[in-house]
This record gives structure tokens, C-alpha cells and sequence, in this order.
């Protein structure tokens, strides 16, 4: 009944949480933050081929949003389990 938008709607709130996880470490600025600015746009460039290949060898629009979710949920745990420096120190 509803397709995909209840699976787009959740991939929306999933990505909302490792946005606010990437610009707070952004914030923090340091090697750390440049080096997640370089990792974000990789993902990026990364993920326009892989989407390009599925839906060329005729992978469904469930199929690539199933995949975006699990990256999305490996980066929340990527960037939530990292140690956090503390105020003032790095």
C-alpha cells in the first residue's frame, strides 16, 4: 500500500542522526574533523557509483534504499562508538 516511503521516511530520521553526529565532529575541527570531511565525501562519490551499477544491472528502488539504510546504520555506529575528546583537549 504504501511502497517504499515508509522505508524512505525511516532512511530521513536514520540519516538525521548521523548528521548531527558528523557536524557536531566537524565542529570539534582538528585532524579528526578533516579527516571525516574527507571520508563523507568519498561515501559520497561512492555511493552515486554503487546506486548507478544497482539500478543498471536492475536492482529495485527498495533494493538501493535498503543499501543506503545500512550504510547509514554503520555510520551511526561508527561515529557514536568513537571516543569523544573531552572539552578543551585534543
Amino acid at each position: 500500500m504504501f511502497g517504499p516511503w515508509i522505508t524512505v521516511s525511516f532512511l530521513a530520521l536514520e540519516s538525521s542522526e548521523v548528521i548531527g553526529l558528523r557536524v557536531a565532529k566537524l565542529a570539534r575541527g582538528g585532524v579528526d574533523a578533516e579527516n571525516e570531511a574527507h571520508l563523507l565525501v568519498n561515501e559520497k562519490i561512492a555511493a552515486l557509483f554503487d546506486t548507478s551499477m544497482r539500478l543498471v544491472c536492475g536492482a529495485t528502488t527498495s533494493d538501493v534504499i535498503d543499501r543506503f539504510r545500512e550504510q547509514v546504520a554503520a555510520n551511526v555506529l561508527r561515529l557514536s562508538t568513537e571516543r569523544q575528546p573531552a572539552l578543551g583537549r585534543e
